[in-house]
């Protein structure tokens, strides 16, 4: 079970900026407890306080992580930076840039495949599988199923994405790496970190049955 620090860095995380009503709704211990919490959190350098004013009452407050605060939360790309690509690009050419990514791509999907156990006709147990996958792998994920028969997939923290906020094929290509994991599904992408929203979002539409 996380400790009180780590729920509420994770509760930031998902929800970028959260006031203290919205904090109590994941704890059972009391409010002064809880801001405790929050002012080693801010003492510590992982969060930061924003005074909001109001033209009846009382200011209030809303809490968001700091960089470092983000940084706590894995990176697999550290060892590979923007520059490296960028070096690389700049000795060989977009192309070699374009054929390593494309390399990652189907490293990661053979690796997803060689873990899943079930196989492309059941599609809601492999989507649940993906998405345990991946929530292991650092990309913190919520899926759910809508009522509609779509699957959406969430990720609320991107392990790649200081690469891929400059390379946005790495975007592209997981989107096809997915389109290959789920045969005959439409997969969309309303929502994505390097394009400045708080979360990846993958919406993941079943093959139409023919009738």
């Amino acid at each position: 079970m996380p400790s009180v620090k780590q729920k509420i860095l994770d509760t930031l995380k998902k929800q970028k900026d959260v006031s203290i009503d919205d904090l109590m709704i994941h704890f059972t211990i009391s409010e002064i407890a809880v801001r405790k919490h929050l002012q080693q959190l801010e003492a510590e350098g992982f969060l930061r306080k924003r005074t909001h004013k109001q033209k009846i009452g009382r200011p209030y407050h809303t809490y968001q992580l700091t960089k470092k605060g983000h940084n706590l939360y894995p990176n697999h790309y550290e060892q590979l930076p923007v520059e490296l690509l960028d070096d690389l690009k700049e000795l060989a050419g977009e192309e070699m840039v374009h054929a390593l990514l494309e390399k990652r791509l189907d490293r990661e999907k053979n690796e997803l495949e060689q873990q899943l156990t079930t196989d492309d006709i059941d599609l809601e147990k492999r989507i649940k599988e993906i998405a345990q996958i991946q929530n292991k792998r650092g990309y913190m994920v919520e899926l759910e199923n809508k009522a509609s028969g779509e699957y959406v997939m969430t990720y609320y923290h991107c392990p790649i994405a200081n690469v891929a906020c400059d390379y946005h094929e790495m975007c592209r290509h997981e989107k096809k790496m997915y389109e290959d994991l789920f045969p005959g599904s439409q997969v969309e992408t309303p929502a994505m970190i390097t394009r400045g929203d708080h979360y990846c979002k993958w919406v993941i539409k079943p093959p139409t049955k023919n009738k």
